[in-house]
């Protein structure tokens, strides 16, 4: 199963173009979604999620209709949005099976073997009987995969997921994502680039409703091997070197300034080759899009 996007664009009445002419292919295992905030990202996923429509373009979800056939899509659809509403008085094992009745399991036995084995599957069955308005940040976002795996979907998507996660909890919902990701389409929409790095085998950096860059993460990585090179600098030489060199990205270092240059020779003496990252790929891609157009 492949869900396939063309030409999907979304106008909003404020003049806002959240979406301009996307196309991505997105195949079975973890898919990354870069971007900024207010990039496009969660238009595109509450369009997936059948939660408001395109202007233009199609989507489809294997044989699915994604734009037309939203009763069909959301029967094989798990979603956790970034924010997302609890019945902060029900425990975890009891709000699993209000949402398994939702989803149209009926079966009594059905449900409880789903909801026991969401529950493992998220390390909550400790932590089965307490109020879900008593989790921490990070058990609230397990239990929010395990809504979102309830009626074994073939599409997941989960928007900016870790966002205020400390880094143990973190790693756990990494390593909970991967798991889930082998077997279904697991659509990741973030702005940490860490996440990406970590767990995805396919990604697209968006950026003012536009597809910037979209590929395997080894192969966007092998088109600027030998072009970034980096160099230490005192804080006051900053705005002389962007104007001088295509600096895409800067961070301090025991204060001083480190910059990072995409350039297909040494920019000067003092620069030196470094292998690339994935936060090259994404800054040059933001950097490239908002260099103003010359006449």
């Amino acid at each position: 199963m492949q869900l396939s996007i063309s030409n999907l664009s979304k106008l909003y009445p404020n003049g806002v173009q959240a979406l301009k002419n996307v196309s991505l292919d997105i195949p079975i295992g973890m898919f990354g979604l870069l971007g900024p905030n207010g990039a496009g990202k969660s238009t595109l996923m509450r369009t997936f999620a059948t939660l408001q429509d395109a202007d233009t373009g199609t989507a489809t979800l294997g044989d699915i209709d994604v734009l037309k056939e939203k009763k069909e899509v959301r029967k094989v659809l798990g979603y956790l949005p970034q924010d997302f509403g609890v019945y902060p008085n029900l425990n975890a094992e009891e709000m699993l099976d209000h949402f398994a009745r939702l989803k149209g399991i009926h079966d009594n036995a059905d449900r409880k073997m789903q909801v026991e084995a969401l529950l493992e599957q998220t390390n909550l069955t400790n932590y089965r009987k307490r109020k879900v308005g008593t989790y921490s940040g990070g058990m609230r976002q397990r239990f929010g995969i395990a809504q979102a795996l309830i009626g074994n979907p073939k599409l997941v998507i989960v928007d900016e997921p870790t966002a205020g996660l400390d880094p143990a909890e973190r790693n756990r919902f990494h390593n909970l994502l991967s798991e889930i990701g082998e077997n279904i389409i697991v659509i990741l929409s973030t702005h940490i680039v860490e996440d990406v790095n970590d767990l995805c085998e396919n990604m697209a950096i968006i950026h003012r409703g536009e597809v910037l860059r979209a590929g395997q993460p080894e192969a966007l990585l092998g088109a600027v091997d030998g072009k970034i090179w980096e160099l230490e600098i005192e804080k006051n030489r900053l705005a002389e070197m962007q104007a001088a060199y295509p600096v895409i990205s800067v961070r301090h270092f025991a204060g001083r300034l480190k910059l990072r240059v995409l350039a297909e020779e040494t920019p000067a003496d003092g620069f030196n080759k470094v292998a690339p990252n994935l936060e090259d790929i994404y800054f040059s891609a933001i950097r490239e899009r908002e260099k103003p157009v010359v006449a």
